[in-house]
């Protein structure tokens, strides 16, 4: 993605064009993971979603918003090795909030490459659907 200021108003960075561009975004949990999954950066609809400020949850392992059997399958890590692999993760499944509540989620992970090509981490965009599995076991 390129992304560049044509405005005249000259004076919002580029950065902070899209900072407000993923803080308007309050549907979808964005952020972004280091190769070794540790969250370093998050928006406003992921601490909306999750419930964690990013000082709470900034340099901690993402495998914290998935339910402790899962943890200990190793999905965080192979949802990881799959994105990798593939370019792109995709599943729904249950995950946990900092409340301890769990939430009906899709998860779309994808592997974020700089300029020269080299791999420098992920992002992971989770929606909740919680309502929309719960319509769909009514039916």
């Amino acid at each position: 993605m390129n992304i560049e200021n044509t405005s005249p108003d000259k004076e919002i960075s580029v950065e902070r064009r899209l900072q407000l561009l993923l803080d308007s975004v309050n549907d979808y949990a964005i952020c972004m993971l280091t190769p070794e999954g540790k969250v370093n950066s998050w928006t406003s609809g992921a601490q909306r979603i999750k419930g964690y400020s990013p000082d709470e949850i900034i340099g901690t392992h993402f495998s914290c918003f998935y339910l402790a059997e899962d943890q200990a399958a190793g999905l965080p890590e192979k949802a990881l090795r799959i994105a990798l692999a593939n370019k792109k993760y995709e599943s729904d499944g249950w995950r946990v909030r900092k409340d301890g509540s769990k939430f009906w989620a899709h998860v779309v992970i994808e592997v974020i490459y700089d300029y020269q090509g080299d791999f420098v981490g992920y992002v992971k965009i989770t929606r909740d659907i919680t309502a929309k599995q719960n319509a769909a076991e009514a039916l």
